[in-house]
């Protein structure tokens, strides 16, 4: 599955990941490689993922996400 996050400055991240944690509106989620389609809303919160291994993680206010053909793609205001 590949991670791409887009904020108003510009991409801040992309590559390939194992697992990704999402700050869901209505509660925090995870999105595994395989997962069906989904498209959601973010709140404040981290968007923390894994890849070979290692945790990464960025600080949102708010923002959206859609995952669709193993493409996840998170578009989202950064900041704590």
């Amino acid at each position: 599955m590949t991670l791409r996050v887009l904020t108003p400055e510009g991409t801040a991240f992309e590559g390939p990941v194992d697992a990704v944690w999402l700050p869901g509106s209505l509660s925090s989620f995870e999105v595994l490689p395989g997962h069906a389609p989904i498209i959601s809303s973010l709140d404040k919160g981290e968007v923390i993922w894994k890849a070979a291994g290692v945790k990464s993680a960025i600080a949102i206010r708010s923002g959206s996400m859609i995952l669709e053909d193993g493409l996840l793609t998170v578009c989202a205001q950064v900041g704590s």
